[in-house]
């Protein structure tokens, strides 16, 4: 096995990968993933005619009765794999405000959606009679342009495919280099970036194979600079997949991460929500459940049960106000050495054991105000009083009510 062919299992393995990650959002996923269905169509089409490339597949498909099948298969999955990047393409940037004026690029993106069908099914029609009837499939072949190199009916099929191919490119890099001069977020500039370089090449590459070909009609090449060609626009291809497959994933590498960030603060945050809601059942939408329960709640994003459930325990240490005195927020500070998200924990434990000994409900007692900048920094302090609550001692902030009371 060669260096190359070694590379062409590593970037279809990377492109199946980015397929499958992007199947569950994509598939059942909201409105605004459902969008996204015709990108991940082009990863899964892609890694379809990537494992096509590699050298067990193409070698077994090739020596079938079909003779060169894998080249087949691999223009047909390529060419549904572009239809579906230019459905994305106009499902992203073919929109404006109502009351404007139609920018160039979204009258482009239009005019592609009426084309993109149609040429589409030319396209696999063409490529289909073309194969069967005037490409040399009498020997079986390995690296099909280079095996291929001189024949008219070889590169009449190639400059098919690389006709439709090419043009898809151009329209691919065009419309993401004005998306990555528009956009704000540093992440969404690079992976756009990288993108638009990977359709750079795709131009790039279509064009020399195309000129190579009809080139070779005319003066035959020899074998050794026509595998040398072959080897050296595969490797620009594994290149341009490779952004490709890297720069689209960046983005949902970067909502990914704040999901993660999101399940790390529902983990922390879920001791404390459960007691408070245990103690206040009426105050939550639905009863509280184990963690692992909660983290698996499909149904709600975990951005939203995160704000909901720092509104909760808000709540709840608004309704705990009623039964403690004044004095123990002084009290709780003292016994953690100062205010701070421990002093609020004790504090916190101390009413909710004030509440459970049947503490009358009384006028709201004096607490620590603290105002949070936005709702993160709320959820960021309250994952901080969350960690120091299982911290507490639940007998020395019981302890605190005694003085408290004696104080107020």
């Amino acid at each position: 096995m060669t260096s190359l062919d070694l590379a062409g299992y590593l970037i279809a393995g990377l492109m199946t990968a980015v397929a499958l990650w992007r199947m569950p959002a994509a598939l059942w996923g909201d409105e605004e993933d459902r969008r996204r269905r015709a990108l991940w169509g082009c990863y899964a089409g892609f890694a379809a005619a990537l494992w096509t490339k590699t050298e067990a597949v193409r070698t077994a498909l090739n020596t079938s009765p079909v003779v060169d099948l894998a080249v087949l298969i691999k223009h047909y999955t390529s060419t549904l794999a572009i239809l579906a990047i230019l459905s994305y393409i106009v499902a992203i940037y073919g929109h404006y405000p109502e009351d404007g004026t139609v920018p160039r690029h979204v009258r482009f993106a239009r005019t592609v959606q009426h084309v993109a069908a149609k040429a589409s099914v030319a396209t696999l029609i063409l490529l289909t009679v073309l194969f069967f009837t005037v490409v040399d499939r009498s020997v079986p072949s390995d690296r099909f342009v280079s095996d291929h190199a001189g024949q008219w009916g070889a590169a009449l099929y190639m400059s098919v495919f690389y006709l439709y191919l090419g043009a898809a490119s151009a329209v691919c890099a065009y419309q993401w280099a004005l998306a990555t001069g528009n956009a704000r977020l540093r992440h969404l500039r690079v992976g756009l970036g990288m993108m638009t370089a990977a359709m750079f090449i795709g131009v790039g590459y279509t064009v020399s194979r195309t000129v190579f070909m009809w080139v070779s009609v005319v003066h035959h090449p020899g074998q050794g600079f026509a595998r040398t060609f072959d080897k050296a626009t595969e490797l620009a291809q594994i290149v341009l997949f490779a952004l490709f497959a890297v720069g689209a994933s960046i983005p949902a590498c970067r909502t990914g991460w704040r999901r993660a960030r999101l399940w790390r603060a529902q983990a922390k945050l879920h001791p404390l929500w459960r007691e408070l809601m245990t103690a206040f059942p009426d105050q939550p939408f639905e009863p509280p459940a184990s963690l692992l329960r909660e983290l698996t709640r499909f149904d709600t994003p975990a951005d939203l049960r995160v704000d909901r459930w720092a509104a909760d325990i808000a709540d709840a240490v608004e309704k705990l106000r009623h039964y403690v005195p004044d004095a123990l927020v002084g009290a709780a500070a003292a016994a953690a050495g100062g205010p701070g998200p421990l002093a609020d924990a004790y504090w916190i434990k101390a009413a909710l054991a004030a509440k459970a000994d049947g503490a009358p409900a009384g006028k709201a007692a004096a607490v620590e105000q603290r105002h949070a900048t936005d709702q993160d920094d709320e959820v960021a302090w309250l994952v901080r009083v969350a960690a120091a609550y299982r911290r507490t001692d639940g007998d020395r902030a019981r302890a605190l009510l005694a003085p408290a009371e004696r104080t107020a």
